[in-house]
C-alpha cells in the first residue's frame, strides 16, 4: 500500500508540474511586439469604425448600377487576403469588397467580444451599412460561411449569398475543445501566432500546397503583430460553437450560390448533397481540381461561376 500512495503521490506532483509548465509556456512572452494595426496595413487597406470596432478592408472595381456589390467573409485563422486571387478577377463585373473578420487580420481584437456566428454576422451586417451598401450579395468562405448565412437572414438589404466550402454541416472544430481548461486557450492563440505552426496548419487544407508562399505568410503573420492579438485571440478561443446553420437554411429566400472545391479531404459529397437539400433557390460550381480552399485553388474557375451566374441577384426567387 505505501508504494501504490508514493506512486500515486509521484503521479500527482508529475501532473502538478506538467500543469505548472503549460500555464509558464502559456504566458511566456513571444518576443513579438505588438503595434497599432495601421502600422502595419497595406496602400490598399482602408479601415472604417463599426460599433467602436476599427475593420479592416478593401475593395475592388468601382461601384456601378449595373454591377453587384459582392462582400466577402474568410474562413477561421485567415483574413481578407484569403481573396488576393479571386477579387480581381471579378472586378469587371462586381464590386468587391473583402472585410476581415473582429479578431483577425488587422481589424480589432476585443476581449470583450461575442465571438460567435450570429454576433460575428451582426458586425458585418452593420459594416455593410457603415460603408453605405444598400443591397448587396454576401460570400463567406468556411467559418465565413456560416456567419454569412446569418447575415443573409437578418439584413434587409442582401440580394444574395455565396457560400465557399462552408463551414455550415461541420465546423471541423471538434467538440472536445469547449471543455478545454485554462489554459489552452492562450495555448491554441500562441500557436496560431507562430508561423511555422501556422503555416502547416493551413498547407493541411491545401490539394496544392504550394499557393501557401512566404508572401501569403507574411500578410497572415499581421495578425499576430497587430495590437491586442494575443489577449483578443485569447478570448476568442473560448467560444466553441457547434454547427447550427444548417436548420436554417430552409428560411433563406434569396437565392445561392455554392462554390465547392470537389476535392476537400473534411467535406464530402454527402455534405454537398445536405446543403442543396436544405435551400430553395440554389445553384452548384463544383471546382473538380480544388480542396476546402475553392476560391484560391480554384479562383479562375471560381470566378467564371460567379460571373455566369449573375442573374441569380436579379431573378424571380423559385421554390
Amino acid at each position: 500500500m505505501r508504494i501504490l500512495k508514493k506512486i500515486a503521490v509521484g503521479i500527482g506532483l508529475l501532473i502538478v508540474v506538467a500543469y505548472a509548465g503549460l500555464v509558464a509556456y502559456a504566458y511566456w512572452p513571444t518576443g513579438i511586439d505588438e503595434v497599432p494595426a495601421r502600422t502595419l496595413a497595406g496602400p490598399d487597406d482602408r479601415f472604417v469604425d463599426v460599433e467602436g470596432l476599427e475593420l479592416r478592408f478593401r475593395t475592388w472595381g468601382t461601384p456601378a448600377p449595373d454591377k453587384p456589390d459582392l462582400v466577402l467573409v474568410h474562413g477561421f485563422g485567415n483574413s481578407l487576403q484569403s481573396f488576393r486571387l479571386l477579387a480581381p478577377l471579378l472586378q469587371d463585373d462586381y464590386h468587391v469588397i473583402a472585410v476581415d473578420l473582429p479578431g483577425f487580420g488587422l481589424s480589432s481584437k476585443p476581449v470583450d467580444y461575442d465571438y460567435r456566428n450570429a454576433n460575428q454576422a451582426r458586425t458585418i451586417g452593420a459594416f455593410i451599412r457603415a460603408i453605405g451598401l444598400r443591397n448587396a450579395v454576401i460570400g463567406g468562405h468556411s467559418l465565413g460561411g456560416a456567419i454569412a448565412v446569418h447575415v443573409a437572414l437578418r439584413e434587409p438589404g442582401i440580394i444574395g449569398l455565396v457560400l465557399m466550402n462552408p463551414g455550415i454541416i461541420t465546423t471541423g472544430v471538434p467538440a472536445f475543445t469547449q471543455y478545454l481548461p485554462f489554459p489552452f486557450q492562450r495555448l491554441s492563440a500562441k500557436q496560431f501566432g507562430d508561423r511555422a505552426f501556422r503555416e502547416q496548419f493551413l498547407k493541411l487544407s491545401f490539394i496544392r500546397p504550394e499557393i501557401v508562399t512566404d508572401e501569403v505568410m507574411d500578410n497572415l503573420m499581421l495578425a499576430p503583430r497587430s495590437a491586442g492579438y494575443l489577449a483578443g485571440s485569447t478570448a476568442m478561443m473560448g467560444y466553441y460553437e457547434d454547427a447550427t446553420e444548417e436548420a436554417m437554411l430552409g428560411e433563406l429566400t434569396v437565392p445561392t450560390l455554392i462554390l465547392w472545391g470537389a476535392r476537400d479531404r473534411n467535406k464530402t459529397p454527402r455534405e454537398l448533397a445536405r446543403l442543396r437539400a436544405g435551400l430553395r433557390h440554389h445553384r452548384v460550381v463544383e471546382v473538380a481540381d480544388a480542396g476546402h480552399y475553392v476560391h484560391e485553388e480554384g479562383a479562375a474557375e471560381s470566378a467564371a461561376g460567379l460571373i455566369a451566374n449573375r442573374d441569380l441577384w436579379h431573378g424571380p426567387e423559385q421554390p
